[in-house]
């Protein structure tokens, strides 16, 4: 696919926006590397994320530094960072604060919670129970939490990256597909591979900085709001339904793509579209993104699962099976 030949203000204005997030991007890459080796491709859909408005869910087993990862991060962001660990005893209070009685000024004034912050790392999130769980779901939705019939609305721009252990499913809540739902596009966040692993080695054997902020709030949300104006033609919304309804229809799926996914597969391709230097998307930005935004969000049938299926299986399947139509 090629550029649009004629540009609007707007269009020159995103395409030269686009020019200048490709530099940052290699630059945030470059940061957090002096800090966790080996998670390119993780920050890199980090970046994605965070340009689409969205939230994270991180998968990994204990010890692979998804909470140093998402710590240097926020710290390239510019952005004010704070860590929750999700417990069984955790009360929804906890999350997102408490009217307490102040006897200096006799009157009930707010204890704001950890959630009042720009990057939230919600540690082992699947340990809360689902009433705990729940405070979440407001934020992530409606950029605001309630407390005690009070509406506030959390700093912006507003992002959670909530980890979970794959491995260890004892004693943990399982998270219901609404809150799935909730969550961008998940990562998996796998072994770093033997070479990397040296590499990280040798990088704790020797004093390191702290990773540089290259951003700022007003920068990222300044980006935010120009993603609407990445160029794609019809043909590609069109191919982003085709896909949401090809596993609507899979025998292999008991719950296929909703239109929030198709939604989040548009803004997901955009953004890999601006880190990439470019102001347009095409279907390969769709299908890079695919896996992150749909497999959360799909459910396999019991039977496909005892046949040894994956998601990851499926949405390969899907992206074989969806035609690309032509475009100009």
């Amino acid at each position: 696919m090629t550029a649009p030949a004629n540009l609007s203000s707007d269009g020159l204005a995103v395409r030269q926006l686009a020019d200048r997030l490709r530099a940052l991007r290699d630059r945030t890459l470059t940061e957090v590397s002096r800090v966790v080796v080996g998670m390119e491709s993780v920050t890199h859909q980090f970046l994605i994320a965070l340009l689409a408005n969205g939230h994270v869910l991180l998968e990994g087993v204990p010890g692979i530094a998804k909470t140093t990862l998402s710590k240097a991060f926020a710290r390239v962001m510019g952005s004010q960072y704070q860590r929750l660990q999700f417990t069984p005893d955790l009360l929804p209070s906890d999350v997102t604060g408490t009217y307490i009685f102040d006897r200096k000024i006799n009157d009930f004034v707010l204890r704001k919670g950890p959630i009042f912050c720009q990057v939230l790392l919600a540690d082992e999130v699947n340990r809360a129970p689902a009433k705990t769980q729940s405070a979440l779901l407001e934020a992530m939705q409606e950029n605001q939490v309630t407390i005690e019939g009070t509406t506030l609305p959390l700093p912006r721009p507003f992002m959670v990256l909530a980890t979970q252990n794959p491995v260890e499913q004892e004693g943990v809540y399982r998270l219901p597909e609404a809150q799935l739902d909730r969550f961008l596009i998940r990562v998996n966040m796998g072994y770093p591979g033997h070479d990397r692993e040296v590499d990280m080695l040798k990088l704790l054997s020797t004093p390191t900085a702290e990773p540089e902020p290259l951003f700022s709030p007003e920068t990222i949300l300044e980006i935010q709001a120009q993603l609407p104006l990445v160029h794609g033609t019809e043909a590609l919304l069109h191919y982003i339904v085709d896909l949401a309804e090809a596993s609507r229809n899979h025998p292999d799926l008991t719950l296929g793509a909703s239109p929030r996914a198709s939604l989040c597969l548009l803004k997901c391709a955009r953004a890999r579209a601006l880190l990439d230097g470019r102001h347009y998307f095409t279907h390969e930005d769709v299908q890079a993104v695919s896996l992150g935004v749909l497999g959360h969000r799909l459910i396999v049938r019991p039977e496909a699962e005892v046949e040894g299926k994956l998601v990851a299986d499926i949405v390969k399947e899907l992206l074989q099976s969806v035609p690309v139509m032509a475009m100009s």
